[in-house]
Formats: C-alpha cells, structure tokens, sequence
C-alpha cells in the first residue's frame, strides 16, 4: 500500500471564497469544480507530507495549513494587496525558513514559508 496524495478539506458554505486566496495570489489552478466542492492544486509532482504539532514554533500557534513557495517577500505583498490579514511576521526562523501567518477568507491560520538555502528537510 502506497499513499498517493493528501488532500485538505476546508469545510464552507462560501466555496467561490477560496478563489482570491487560493488561485488569484497564490496561482493556484482549478483543478475541479462540481458545484459543492471546488480543487486548487497544480499539475506537478508534490512532497506528500501531514504534520501534528503542539504549537507552531517560536511560541506561535499552530498552523492549518503550511504552504511552502518559491518567494515568500512576493506572496506577502500579494496577500496585503489583497487585504488578508497578517498575524506573524514576515521573520527568518532559526531552523531556516522565512515565514509569515496569514487567514485566509475561512479564517484558517496559513503558514507561508520558503526555505532558505534550498533546504527542504527540516522543520516547517
């Protein structure tokens, strides 16, 4: 038996909220659309990973979601363009990732991360 995907289920009577968020700023795809539920991803070959964590680092709380991208400083003026709110940083944590928290329109705490250096192993 070999896992092939995971995928995250963010419960909502507003599903054409995700759009903004989810396609506009972070340029994710529509992948599906059946009315009652709606897909962003990409066509590309994805790390499958599921975190359980007692809080999210430096004494912040847990994220619901962590979304790795290539420039984080990018995706930060985007969001605040967008006008979602900011809730930590920007900030370049010890353990080698540059990070912000931001909610999304489902008020899910969204962890925005890159790793510095290519370095892909460690803790997010």
């Amino acid at each position: 038996m070999k896992v092939k995907r995971i995928v995250a289920n963010i419960n909502t009577k507003d599903i054409t909220a995700a759009k903004c968020f989810y396609q506009d700023v972070l340029g994710l795809d529509l992948m599906m659309d059946h009315g009652w539920i709606r897909t962003y991803g990409l066509n590309e070959e994805m790390s499958i990973q599921i975190s359980f964590a007692s809080q999210g680092g430096s004494e912040t709380p847990t994220p619901d979601l962590s979304i790795e991208v290539d420039d984080v400083d990018a995706t930060l003026e985007g969001m605040k363009r967008a006008g979602f709110p900011i809730e930590y940083g920007p900030v370049d944590e010890p353990w080698g990732v540059r990070r912000f928290y931001v909610r999304d329109p489902f008020g899910k705490l969204i962890n925005i991360l890159a790793h510095e250096h290519g370095y892909t192993n460690g803790q997010s």
